[in-house]
């Protein structure tokens, strides 16, 4: 069920609306307050992550009233999705931005990788934000939006022992120039590929922060909020941009 804030008043003047999902934490916590802070009602989705996604809405409230909604879904249960579509739209009014973000991310070396891991990974990262698309697409082209897909640069290179996660960001890829091309021209579609922003939460490590420094340009890792800078630019001054995937990587992928 969505949690709403105070409504906005009538005479209000009209402000996009942007759908982030897996808003509550991390990267998509960095997306949802540079957003706001460039004018965006935001609509936050979550999972697991309620708290969190509710303290950030008290954040973003405090700054300025009757601009967020928090929607708790599952992603994978395509079914959900237009309902998802309908809570920010009768709340707000309309909708100008999609950012799917929300993703799934383990290892699945060959040997072991299992259907229902396949099943499990191209849900969260290829088919919930194609059928997302689908249900928002009719109210992106009246605003004239976009979208903003959230990839990974191993979406270009296989991460060793992670084959079901790079390919189903490769997935991802392959469907924001598909999607360009069918929401054409009245919706953008572009998508950002972050290298390394964050640390893995998880007990092991893709790569150590020595390799990082050693194989990106910038010798550096990068943050959320390199990713979330991109995402503003993308949806709000690229304007003759569609079918782009922006690297936000230090120059990782120049790498041998």
């Amino acid at each position: 069920m969505p949690r709403m804030h105070a409504p906005l008043e009538p005479g209000d003047p009209v402000v996009p609306v942007a759908l982030v999902t897996g808003a509550a934490r991390r990267v998509g916590a960095a997306i949802a307050r540079e957003l706001h802070a460039a004018g965006y009602a935001l609509a936050l989705h979550c999972r697991r992550s309620l708290g969190e996604a509710e303290a950030l809405a008290a954040a973003l409230e405090s700054a300025r009233a009757g601009s967020t909604l928090v929607l708790r879904a599952e992603l994978g249960e395509v079914g959900a999705l237009p309902a998802l579509v309908a809570a920010v739209v009768g709340r707000f009014g309309r909708l100008d931005a999609l950012v799917s973000n929300a993703s799934t991310f383990y290892a699945t070396p060959f040997a072991e990788a299992t259907p229902a891991q396949w099943d499990e990974l191209f849900a969260s990262n290829a088919r919930a934000p194609f059928f997302l698309a689908q249900a928002a697409a009719p109210h992106l082209r009246a605003a004239r939006g976009a979208i903003v897909n959230i990839l990974d640069i191993y979406a270009e290179r296989p991460l060793p022992d992670y084959p079901l996660y790079s390919m189903a960001k490769a997935a991802l890829r392959m469907q924001t120039l598909a999607l360009a091309q069918a929401l054409g021209p009245e919706v953008r579609v572009n998508a950002v590929a972050p290298g390394t922003v964050l640390w893995s939460e998880q007990p092991f490590k893709a790569e150590t922060e020595q390799a990082i420094r050693e194989r990106t340009a910038l010798g550096r890792p990068g943050t959320p909020e390199d990713v979330a800078r991109a995402v503003r630019f993308l949806l709000t001054e690229a304007r003759y941009t569609t079918g782009a995937v922006l690297p936000v990587d230090g120059g990782r992928l120049l790498a041998t």
